[in-house]
């Protein structure tokens, strides 16, 4: 049986850095659309509008495309994002038991065999490298490496130095704290937002009216940490306090961690 259709949407926030987790900007975009400008966007328009300029943004394997990390490494901006695991979708080797020769331009297979470099798709932003096919059906580790009598092939992308590069941010002790930072700070707010504030049903229709809606959830969320941080936070509201009042108020703070 058919499932029913429904409309969806994603609501998607920026976040600063820093303790008050202040709501820089809202977008809400229709459930089909792809996550590239959806993030891109908003960043451009927080640095535009409140004059920031963010050292690292950080988001989900979602926002791991190369569209979004090829332009925000240009702009200056670690892209500390996971990277979508592409070596056990499938029960052959993986890439990553494929390995780059740099000097030569080739992949080397398990069995020592070299992929060259046949042609560029420029329309998906790869170059294709295949093993000689002759060779290829002749090897005996062919079953656990490919079905295709044309040959084993790797798709390499034509930023491999972006991906490279943020590759080597995971292993950092400052990108590991970043995503324990998103985990604890940035998630619980969309929680709130669906349990204190009902965004998990718009009550308005067209993307426009939505977005409105959208723009104030956030608004409230914020206007909440600013009565906690100028001193009203010990008053309640209809569900109790707002949020615990800190010893000394501070300013809000805009900047990314």
């Amino acid at each position: 049986m058919v499932g029913k259709v429904r409309l969806g949407y994603h609501d998607q926030y920026v976040v600063d850095g820093g303790k008050r987790r202040i709501i820089l900007a809202a977008l809400v975009t229709p459930a089909d659309v792809r996550q590239i400008p959806p993030m891109l966007d908003p960043v451009w328009r927080v640095r535009f509008r409140r004059k920031l300029h963010p050292r690292q943004a950080i988001g989900d394997t979602t926002y791991g495309t190369v569209e979004n990390i090829v332009a925000r490494q240009d702009a200056g901006i670690h892209a500390y994002v996971p990277l979508p695991d592409m070596n056990h979708r499938r029960p052959f080797y993986g890439q990553d038991a494929i390995i780059y020769d740099a000097a030569r331009d080739v992949y080397c297979c398990p069995a020592g065999y070299a992929l060259s470099r046949e042609r560029v798709k420029h329309t998906e932003g790869v170059i294709v490298y295949r093993v000689d096919r002759v060779t290829c059906n002749a090897c005996p580790l062919k079953a656990e490496c490919t079905e295709s009598t044309r040959g084993r092939i790797v798709h390499r992308s034509l930023y491999a130095e972006y991906l490279d590069r943020v590759r080597g941010y995971h292993a950092t002790e400052a990108y590991k704290k970043a995503i324990r930072k998103r985990q604890v700070w940035v998630e619980p707010l969309f929680a709130e937002a669906k349990v204190g504030h009902g965004l998990r049903r718009f009550r308005l229709r067209v993307l426009d009216n939505v977005n409105i809606e959208g723009l104030q959830v956030a608004t409230g969320q914020n206007l909440k940490r600013f009565l906690a941080a100028t001193g009203w936070g010990r008053r309640n509201a209809p569900c109790g306090s707002l949020l615990a009042l800190p010893k000394e108020p501070r300013q809000l703070s805009a900047i990314y961690g």
